[in-house]
């Protein structure tokens, strides 16, 4: 019998927000994003100790300072876990690029190209791997000139229509706009504990981007990603894609399939606003005097470093060991 996850993919790409390879054979899913948070968390799992290893002999064979050694071995041991997911699932990865780099354009670029070449000497082309970037002025424009180059980017870390607005602009591939972040933070502020699914702040503000595309026909496709509910889920269903964590898949697996009808049309695309072409001091204050964008893209720079820093220092204990 059909359950509400295979009824999903019949509207929505689904795509795994895991670092764990054997949540992505069950579920299938045709592409897979990746953070520093879940690579953090994968890699201090016994089962993925050899891609760590590997991480730390190539890092000691190609660089000679405990610093360098210690860079190297994270961006090697990212883009191993890439190269597993490429195994299992038949379509791309994600991919993160540092964010302490979130306000580097050309440090970005370069991260990003050093990346590739990381996968292409696995055999792996660039056309399997998207750079996720986060949606700063500088990571947006990051990702216009790497996408020039023929390299897609996904721009990360994305809570406005004013975000989305400089990416498709910008001409990226796909964006991840965080709808359940978004909800985390009206619900601490408006002192609730839920929403109808139709009225979740977060839900509604990935409609809204989606119609926004949608209406003014730009090619970048919507990933809504972060999610806190599997109704929330469904809720959307017909998005272009959406990054869903393994319990969240579960949940839907077990859900029976009447649940999931279409809740977004791209041929049919509400009107949201005339089209919206925004400078840097443009992006600099509607990001600016919206609260919630302005906070959550903070925060979760910081989270990313903090995470990417715990995966560091245990790269460096073992360097050093």
């Amino acid at each position: 019998m059909a359950n509400a996850l295979e009824k999903l993919k019949q509207f929505t790409v689904v795509v795994a927000d895991t670092g764990d390879f054997n949540q992505l054979e069950k579920y299938k899913p045709q592409d897979s994003t990746t953070n520093p948070s879940l690579v953090f968390a994968a890699s201090s799992l016994p089962q993925y100790q050899g891609l760590v290893d590997d991480a730390i002999q190539y890092a000691k064979s190609h660089a000679s300072d405990l610093a360098s050694r210690v860079e190297l071995a994270t961006d090697k041991l990212c883009v191993n876990f890439g190269i597993e997911i490429l195994k299992i699932v038949p379509g791309r990865v994600s991919t993160e690029v540092d964010a302490r780099l979130s306000f580097d354009t050309d440090a970005t670029i370069a991260k990003a190209k050093h990346l590739l070449r990381l996968y292409d000497a696995a055999g792996i082309s660039k056309d399997r791997v998207l750079i996720k970037i986060a949606s700063t002025w500088e990571g947006i424009e990051a990702a216009r000139q790497l996408e020039q180059e023929g390299i897609h980017c996904n721009l990360t870390l994305l809570f406005s229509l004013a975000q989305a607005a400089a990416c498709a602009e910008a001409g990226v591939t796909l964006i991840s706009p965080f709808a359940g972040r978004i909800t985390d933070y009206f619900k601490q502020k408006q002192g609730v504990s839920e929403y109808p699914p139709e009225k979740d702040p977060g839900v509604v503000s990935v409609k809204t981007i989606f119609n926004y595309y949608k209406e003014h026909g730009y090619k970048t496709v919507v990933m809504g990603a972060s999610f806190r509910t599997k109704e929330q889920i469904i809720e959307l269903a017909g998005c272009d894609y959406l990054t869903i964590a393994p319990k969240l898949l579960e949940d839907l697996a077990k859900a029976p399939a009447d649940v999931v009808v279409p809740k977004l049309d791209k041929s049919r695309p509400e009107h949201v606003r005339e089209k919206w072409i925004l400078d840097r001091k443009e992006f600099a204050w509607a990001t600016t005097v919206d609260d919630m964008a302005h906070f959550k893209l903070a925060e979760g720079i910081r989270n990313f470093v903090n995470d990417l820093n715990k995966l560091k220092d245990i790269l460096r204990q073992k360097l050093t060991a």
